[in-house]
């Protein structure tokens, strides 16, 4: 398990910036949901559609902060767990 965390949160600065175009893709979403309301349908599908992508991006790049967090939670008090 150790594993899996370290190869997933190796390296968190890039988890990071992952999960902010995510935010972004996700403010994008809700806005074409918004002009989709005032204008045509298809908007707000395309809005849906960009709110899910979303979704996934900021979950992969929460999934890599997290494990980068909870990797070094696991090994702070006893690094010998590591080898």
């Amino acid at each position: 398990m150790l594993y899996i965390l370290e190869k997933l949160g190796q390296n968190p600065q890039t988890s990071m910036k992952i999960f902010v175009r995510g935010l972004g893709l996700f403010v994008l979403g809700l806005g074409l949901i918004a002009v989709g309301y005032f204008s045509h349908y298809a908007w707000q599908m395309a809005g849906i559609i960009v709110l899910a992508i979303a979704c996934a991006v900021a979950a992969w790049g929460y999934i890599g902060i997290f494990a980068n967090r909870w990797y070094h939670i696991l090994t702070r008090h006893n690094p010998e767990r590591h080898k």
